[in-house]
Formats: C-alpha cells, sequence, structure tokens
C-alpha cells in the first residue's frame, strides 16, 4: 500500500511540475519585455550623468527599468546629431532628444537658465519607449483615450493645440504616440484614468511639469517683454512724430511772429502804445517758453524709445543665445 501510495504522489508531483511549467512558460511569455527589460537594465552601465538624471526624474521601479533598459545617452556633441539624424521636426525647432531603434538619445543642454530642460525631454523620451512597449491592443485603446482626452483638453487651451499642430500630417497612432509624451510632461491636469498610467512611470508627474514650466517660462518672458515693448515703442513712435511735426511748425510760426513783431517795432509802431509791445513781446516769450518745454519732452520720450530699443535688441540677443544652446546642430564634432 505505502508503495502504491509513492506512485500516487509521485505521478500527482509529475502533474504539478508540469503544471507549473506549463505557468511559469505562460508567465515569462506574458511578462517578456518586462523580463527583457530587467536583464537589460541590469546589464547597462548608466553614466554618473545619466544615473543623476534617472534620480532626478523620481522615477518609480518601473519607469526606471524601461529608461536604463533603453540605454540612454547624454551627448553635447555632433554624435547626438547622427544618432537622431531621422527625427523630422518642424522648421525652427530644435531636436533635443529622439527614440530611435530602442534606444533613448537626449542632447546636453548645459546653460544654467534652461534647467529642466533635459530632464523634461528625458520624460518625453521614456514615454515614447512605454508607448513602443505596449500591445496592439493596448496602444489602440490608450490611444483612443488620449484623442478622447486631447479634445477636451484642446478645446480649452488654445496653447496646446498649437503645440500639437506640428504633428497633424503623422498618422493617427503616431499622434497619439506624441500626444502620450506631450500630455505627460507639459499638461498640469489630466484625467484620472491617464494620471493613474502615468502614475506607473513617475512617482511625482507636478515635478516634471514644474521642470517644463520652469524652463518654458524663460522664453515665454522673453516674448511677453518683447511683445510689451514693441507694443509701447509703436504707440510712442507715432506720438513722437505726430508731436515733432506740430513741434516744427509751431516753431516756423513762432519765428514768422517773431520777425513779424521784430519788423513792428523797427517801424516805431509801438512807440505810441508801450502796453502793446510789452504785451506782444510777453505773448511772443511764452510761446516760446512752451515750445521749449515741449522740446525736453520730446528730447525725453525720444531717450526713452531709446532705452526701449536697446533693451528690445538685448532681449533678441538673450533670445538667440538661448536657441543656440539649443541648437545641436551647432555643437562641436564628436571626439574619437
Amino acid at each position: 500500500m505505502s508503495g502504491g501510495a509513492g506512485k500516487v504522489i509521485g505521478r500527482v508531483l509529475t502533474v504539478l511540475l508540469v503544471v507549473g511549467m506549463l505557468f511559469g512558460a505562460a508567465f515569462a511569455y506574458m511578462h517578456r519585455q518586462e523580463i527583457a527589460d530587467h536583464f537589460a537594465a541590469q546589464s547597462f552601465s548608466p553614466s554618473p550623468e545619466v544615473s543623476e538624471l534617472a534620480d532626478r526624474l523620481e522615477l518609480t521601479d518601473s519607469g526606471r527599468r524601461v529608461f536604463l533598459a533603453s540605454r540612454p545617452t547624454l551627448d553635447a556633441s555632433q554624435n547626438f546629431n547622427e544618432q537622431c539624424a531621422e527625427v523630422d521636426h518642424a522648421e525652427g525647432s530644435h531636436v533635443l532628444g529622439c527614440f530611435t531603434d530602442g534606444t533613448i538619445h537626449l542632447f546636453k543642454v548645459t546653460d544654467p537658465r534652461l534647467d529642466g530642460i533635459v530632464e523634461v525631454t528625458a520624460a518625453h523620451e521614456l514615454l515614447h519607449a512605454i508607448f513602443w512597449r505596449l500591445g496592439a491592443d493596448e496602444r489602440a485603446e490608450l490611444s483612443e483615450g488620449l484623442r478622447a482626452a486631447y479634445e477636451d483638453l484642446a478645446a480649452a487651451d488654445p496653447e496646446l493645440a498649437q503645440r500639437m499642430s506640428v504633428y497633424e500630417s503623422l498618422s493617427d497612432e503616431a499622434f497619439a504616440n506624441e500626444l502620450h509624451s506631450v500630455l505627460g510632461t507639459e499638461v498640469p491636469v489630466l484625467p484620472e484614468w491617464l494620471e493613474r498610467h502615468y502614475a506607473e512611470s513617475f512617482r511625482n508627474r507636478p515635478l516634471i511639469i514644474d521642470f517644463f514650466d520652469a524652463y518654458h517660462a524663460v522664453f515665454a518672458d522673453l516674448q511677453s517683454r518683447a511683445d510689451e515693448l514693441q507694443q509701447t515703442m509703436t504707440e510712442l513712435r507715432e506720438s513722437i512724430e505726430a508731436r515733432s511735426a506740430a513741434y516744427d511748425t509751431a516753431v516756423q510760426e513762432l519765428n514768422a511772429d517773431v520777425a513779424e513783431f521784430n519788423r513792428r517795432n523797427e517801424a516805431f509802431e509801438f512807440s505810441d502804445d508801450e502796453a502793446a509791445f510789452w504785451a506782444a513781446r510777453g505773448e511772443l516769450q511764452q510761446r516760446s517758453e512752451a515750445l521749449q518745454a515741449d522740446l525736453a519732452v520730446l528730447q525725453a520720450d525720444i531717450a526713452r524709445y531709446e532705452e526701449m530699443r536697446l533693451e528690445l535688441e538685448q532681449l533678441g540677443a538673450v533670445n538667440a543665445e538661448l536657441n543656440e544652446n539649443l541648437n545641436s546642430q551647432l555643437a562641436p564634432p564628436a571626439t574619437p
């Protein structure tokens, strides 16, 4: 009896072992991407800068695993342009990162005024890597939800619609891919289901939004001040031109009246009426002093206009400098 029981136990163990193997195989198949990412991340040795970048993003374990499995590079040389050579971008814009052939490439921006731009770019490309890892059904479902959320958000946020207009020529899936990255890194308030989705990768998504707002404000403030200056300068220039013309006319009229006064005086027309002489002379003096005051105001406004012109010129120089620091095409050659 004990022998029979042993055979039964043996068969049961064999069945359990087979079931366990089948379950393990099914589990491995279902989580093959996650397992592959785990080993890829474990085998990748990030540079200290990349490790610091990952820390600063405050990624979840899942987000960090995908980020490192994507073998991120951070480069300030022409090597970056070679890595991202196939990336399409709008005229006048800059390529600061790309996700290509399973790898995240980032352009190293060192200008302290643009602190956070590398972090936002890294988060943006990480979301591309996550979207790329989704199965076809998951991707289709997420794309549909993203599109619906975008329609609601864009209706209340024209700037977002303008931001996404550069992707209008893309396919529906490619547009959703970009939307997935833009919403996750640039839009502060999202539907709850989408916040839960991004929370799988970011422990603190508002931090990413703060990074975006900080460097975006640098350009927004420059543009706002430039617009304000241009508007004020336009109004001031028109006023100066109109008042200058009126001043010139008034000076000509005063000179003519002074000449007439001198003629009358030389002809002794005031000899019998001293009061008329002093009244006429006083009126001319008052007009002269009023014109001198007008001229002083005009000169002050001209000086103020020149100050604003110089400030606007300086703003343009700062904007150009910032854009140069974002232009990877101006990066130095890659070191051998």
